[in-house]
């Protein structure tokens, strides 16, 4: 049966039992922070794909990575190691992709991501974003050093347990705003459902991928979630090269869709 344009649908490829897990959105945010943040834990954690996303609407190419394709849409799962007490969080899941969604799948998308999260029974998701703040807000671009503490971050979450739990204690509400996209659309969703939603938003500049945000949000989310021992100088570097990896990748799939775009007659999927 032909899917219609705006149809997702989801695709186990390895069958992990991910119940209670933490799950990570990692769709393209404002400074690509939310697929550094996602790749980044992707790689440390060195988690194995569990399955696909997939639908007409997503961009017709196929990632090559060590030699072997990788669909535009992916679903990873693994385990972060435990603290000195033995904490941690047991399972996390990630869902990555290094192009925008079309802004006709966004809503089908989001849904269908929160359907899979609470029938695989995981605890909660979380929405890392980057908030637009104007250039030169922290120097200009910055620089090839890690300097997190110039970088403030922000929360909301779709219901008052997760607000009072994680928020609250942790970071500056975010009271007055708005949150577009996947995440948006999550937060919603959560609320409708009474499920744990979160957002981070750590301040970004929107023209560039800023790593150093990123940087941000992934120390925020060890710290309150993860609670794994973590050195924020290689999580910069880490941040700052997947940063570049991403950025690579965007450049050359415009180029491609500039080339095709007369005899496709089509849209790109990314910005």
């Amino acid at each position: 049966m032909t899917m219609s344009p705006d149809q997702v649908k989801i695709y186990e490829i390895k069958r992990v039992d991910v119940e209670g897990a933490i799950v990570i959105d990692g769709f393209p945010s404002v400074g690509l922070v939310s697929s550094i943040v996602a790749n980044y834990l992707i790689d440390t954690l060195e988690m194995e794909q569990i399955g696909i996303v997939e639908s007409p609407a997503f961009p017709t190419v196929s990632l090559i990575r060590n030699g072997d394709p990788q669909h535009p849409v992916r679903i990873y799962a693994g385990r972060p190691p435990a603290d000195r007490a033995g904490r941690g969080a047991d399972k996390i899941v990630a869902f990555v992709s290094e192009f925008h969604p079309a802004p006709t799948v966004i809503h089908p998308l989001a849904t269908a991501i929160i359907d899979w999260v609470q029938e695989q029974r995981c605890s909660l998701l979380v929405s890392p974003e980057g908030l637009v703040v104007e250039a030169g807000a922290h120097g200009g671009k910055p620089s090839r050093g890690p300097r997190l503490n110039d970088v403030k971050v922000y929360g909301v979450a779709s219901t008052r347990k997760a607000r009072e739990l994680y928020i609250e204690p942790n970071m500056t509400p975010f009271a007055e705003g708005v949150i577009t996209g996947i995440a948006g659309v999550l937060l919603n969703e959560g609320r409708r459902r009474g499920f744990d939603v979160l957002t981070f938003l750590a301040e970004a500049q929107s023209d560039y991928p800023d790593a150093r945000a990123a940087a941000k949000v992934i120390e925020t989310i060890n710290q309150i979630l993860l609670r794994t021992p973590l050195d924020p100088v290689p999580l910069y570097a880490e941040a700052e090269r997947i940063e570049q990896q991403l950025l690579s990748i965007q450049r050359h799939a415009a180029d491609r869709s500039r080339a095709d775009a007369p005899t496709q007659g089509s849209q790109p999927m990314y910005r």
